[in-house]
């Protein structure tokens, strides 16, 4: 019988690919709620480069382990020490660099909620393309029960996404978000209620199975625009320059003689 050494360390972050094109990144911290530890952000923002770095994949999706939670926000005993100015400005930049990862990467990244995503989790699920939210998960910014803001970009992320009045509503109030009313206000872009093997999950992620990686990668880099404020001449010249890289690919020109034959 194979018996487990105590002292092996287990990855805090897992990597596969259930499918090619689709890079799963788990955050491995059940028993610890999935905390967003700084060394934990850091496999995720090495992780997330690593797979967008390649050129045939098409998305990446991020969740967590377990049922609970998605990502309980910071580890709070790791970030105990963080006393003065200078400590909190390295906390806020290494952090908000791993999720600027996910932002800048030149793929589509959804987040699944497997769980409750709360404070930095929140912010991490914000700082994804979409989020895809399971029926019993919530959503929260309930950074302000510590006593403090948003940290790592999701502040701009849920205001920019929904609105002043309905973001202030939001963390002032420490509200947690249902996944109906997450999907009714446009912060969720479907409610998954039959898991992640489930029927609901596939329907959502078949059609990006089947887009070209190139395109996917227009498009994302059109959403990055859009979310850095990019002026109107800026962002046209992304979408020109993605334009003639896919008209001019191969799978343009067999999708135009596939959709010709069936007229003729």
């Amino acid at each position: 019988m194979q018996t487990t050494n105590p002292d092996t360390p287990v990855a805090t972050v897992l990597v596969h690919e259930p499918h090619p094109g689709a890079v799963w990144i788990t955050l491995n911290r059940a028993q610890k709620h999935n905390a967003l530890a700084r060394p934990v952000l850091a496999e995720l923002a090495t992780a997330v480069r690593t797979a967008g770095a390649r050129d045939d994949v098409r998305y990446l999706v991020v969740t967590g382990s377990g049922e609970r939670y998605f990502a309980a926000g910071g580890d709070l005993r790791e970030l105990a020490n963080v006393r003065d100015e200078a400590a909190v400005m390295v906390m806020m930049e290494e952090a908000g660099a791993a999720l600027e990862a996910i932002r800048s990467c030149p793929v589509p990244v959804i987040a699944l909620l497997n769980g409750d995503a709360i404070g930095g989790g929140a912010e991490l699920a914000l700082a994804c393309d979409m989020r895809l939210q399971s029926s019993h998960a919530r959503i929260g910014y309930i950074q302000a029960k510590l006593g403090i803001t948003s940290a790592w970009g999701g502040g701009p992320d849920l205001f920019r996404l929904m609105g002043p009045a309905r973001a202030m509503r939001m963390m002032s109030r420490c509200e947690l978000v249902s996944a109906e009313q997450a999907l009714a206000w446009g912060l969720a872009d479907a409610v998954i209620s039959d898991g992640p093997q489930g029927q609901d999950l596939a329907a959502f992620t078949k059609p990006l199975n089947h887009c070209p990686p190139q395109v996917l990668r227009g498009i994302k880099a059109q959403a990055i625009a859009a979310r850095q404020g990019l002026g109107w001449q800026a962002h046209r010249a992304i979408e020109q320059k993605h334009l003639v890289q896919t008209w001019l690919h191969d799978d343009h020109w067999a999708a135009s003689e596939k959709l010709l034959s069936k007229g003729s």
